[in-house]
């Protein structure tokens, strides 16, 4: 394992990187978001390692196997390195409580907001979580975050439509931004120095 720094950024995928499609399940339908390859070029370069944590239930409702999952994310790697940005590690949860493939079908702590990716990633790769940052679109993202011990960051494209679902998401999130350009440079920002 190369030598790195301890500092994370945690990344949802959709809805962070590339377009949230409802379930991605092949490489045709995946869209990188824009500025998303130039963001995590910057924080690449701040020495953060970057780390995408998600849940994909797909797997658990026989719509995606692990294999497949392997395969879209190779394909966004290979996108991302285009542009000089690229994932350090992925990690996802293929569970989901009633799910139609027995073997998926369970309660279990890596399924946000549950921590057990975040912290299997810092075993791993030796990372401090509460130096480290989760950036998604979502009320379980910032909840994995927080219960980490990370300084959590909220994607908020529009509005909801919904005044609870604004609060609750927010709530939880130390600072809202609009995308992942918004979240870098927040990240990278003095004022927010860990």
């Amino acid at each position: 394992m190369s030598s790195h720094s301890d500092r994370a950024i945690f990344l949802d995928r959709d809805g962070t990187i590339v377009e949230d499609v409802d379930f991605l399940i092949c490489v045709e339908d995946m869209h990188v978001l824009p500025r998303a390859p130039e963001a995590l070029r910057l924080l690449k370069e701040a020495g953060f390692l970057l780390v995408v944590v998600t849940n994909q239930s797909a797997i658990a409702r026989g719509w995606l196997t692990e294999a497949g999952l392997a395969a879209v994310h190779a394909e966004l790697n290979r996108r991302l390195a285009q542009q000089g940005a690229a994932i350090d590690a992925f990690y996802h949860c293929p569970h989901l409580p009633g799910a139609a493939l027995e073997r998926y079908n369970r309660e279990c702590e890596c399924r946000k907001p549950g921590v057990g990716l975040l912290e299997q990633a810092a075993r791993e790769w030796r990372l401090d979580l509460r130096r480290s940052y989760m950036v998604g679109d979502s009320e379980r993202d910032m909840e994995a975050g927080r219960r980490a011990g990370c300084a959590t960051i909220l994607i908020r494209r529009e509005p909801s439509g919904s005044d609870h679902a604004e609060r609750a998401d927010a709530a939880l999130a130390d600072a809202v931004v609009p995308d992942l350009m918004g979240a870098a440079r927040l990240v990278l920002s003095d004022d927010w120095a860990k």
